[in-house]
């Protein structure tokens, strides 16, 4: 990803931002035919190419007017750290309006190449585990914004003769909260002209936000679901998650249960195990009681500890004994494979170490980079 001048790169909008019938609508006004449109599109998400000028089949004059009017994504990169194991990418980006995200690559066993990107710039959540959590809300992302993200991993990897695979929305903030310009993204990941990853491969993750779920069902897209669960009783719950003191479990649990009648979907159950606090036989037990008899998965996360929550992730040990109580109870489930762990990976850590480094030097965000 190319480090532009701020000025340059932020006082003209991203092409990303436009829908392909937009972008038609704002080529017919230039009074050139429609096909045009599909020629840039095809540039822009197929070969992802990163400047005007490498679409060799638009005429020049064209790409000038293009270069002129807009640029090929707004994402400025602040920083990029890698995991030891060359396994892990996490990518802090700061958006036109200085508002910064992040974005991680992670790379499994096969050909497996995932996305982690975000919808907000910070969270409106709370969740107090989380790093995006703890600094707030400041915006909802566009969605070229959000699919901006994705396409430059995709470009990064076809450089490598390599293909992203799977996109999962689980970055920063809560995408059923940006529930518009979260849905224009998945179908632009989605369609063949576009990035071409197929529904089966993307994931959207929720804290539990009732009414969007129940829509999200009706949109009958075979996308995967998951709920950040934690807790399987709604005073533990609420303690973790404030969502659930508007939305408390047998609401969140009816529209789960709406969204897997219309979809035919199975739901994954996502539990951060944090020692002494949730990673119980008793909360095994109450987890078991709650969703046994569903068509569901239990993804167990060990906790990505953060600097202003005093939670840990348990020992092995604990999380082999609440997996087995699981199973005890017909629950399948799987214990998450840790990923840049060494590079505090989970969301919002990046951001939060860089602005904290930045206000301890007393200089701007810019001066980072």
């Amino acid at each position: 990803m190319e480090q532009r001048p701020v000025a340059e790169q932020h006082r003209k909008p991203s092409i990303y931002d436009l829908s392909l019938a937009e972008l038609t609508h704002a080529l017919a006004g230039w009074g050139e035919p429609a096909f045009r449109a599909r020629q840039v599109w095809e540039w822009l998400y197929q070969h992802k190419v990163d400047r005007f000028e490498a679409m060799a089949n638009v005429p020049r004059a064209l790409r000038d007017r293009l270069d002129a009017a807009y640029s090929v994504g707004t994402l400025l990169l602040v920083a990029e750290i890698k995991s030891s194991d060359g396994h892990t990418v996490k990518r802090l980006l700061e958006l036109p309006d200085g508002q910064m995200i992040e974005s991680v690559l992670m790379e499994y066993d096969g050909n497996r190449r995932t996305a982690c990107i975000s919808t907000q710039a910070g969270c409106a959540m709370g969740c107090v585990f989380c790093a995006t959590g703890q600094m707030g809300f400041s915006r909802h992302l566009t969605p070229g914004e959000i699919v901006e993200q994705a396409v430059v991993f995709a470009r990064q990897l076809e450089a490598a003769g390599e293909r992203l695979s799977n996109v999962v929305l689980m970055g920063m903030g809560e995408p059923l909260h940006n529930y518009d310009a979260t849905l224009e993204a998945i179908a632009r990941l989605n369609d063949e002209a576009g990035l071409n990853i197929g529904q089966r491969h993307i994931t959207l993750s929720t804290v539990g936000l009732v009414p969007a779920i129940r829509r999200f069902a009706d949109e009958n897209l075979q996308i995967g679901l998951a709920i950040s669960l934690h807790a399987a009783t709604d005073e533990e719950r609420g303690k973790l998650l404030p969502i659930n003191r508007r939305w408390p479990l047998a609401d969140l649990m009816d529209a789960i249960r709406y969204y897997i009648d219309t979809t035919g979907r199975r739901v994954t159950f996502e539990w951060a195990l944090i020692a002494g606090e949730n990673d119980t036989a008793e909360q095994a037990d109450r987890l078991g009681q709650l969703v046994r008899g569903l068509k569901c998965h239990v993804n167990l996360i060990p906790l990505n500890p953060t600097e202003s929550y005093a939670g840990q992730p348990p020992d092995p040990a604990r999380i082999e004994a609440f997996q087995q109580r699981l199973h005890d109870y017909g629950v399948n489930s799987t214990v998450r494979v840790r990923r840049g762990i060494d590079i505090h990976a989970g969301c919002g850590q990046l951001k939060a170490d860089v602005v904290k480094r930045s206000r301890a030097k007393r200089v701007q965000p810019d001066e980072v980079r």
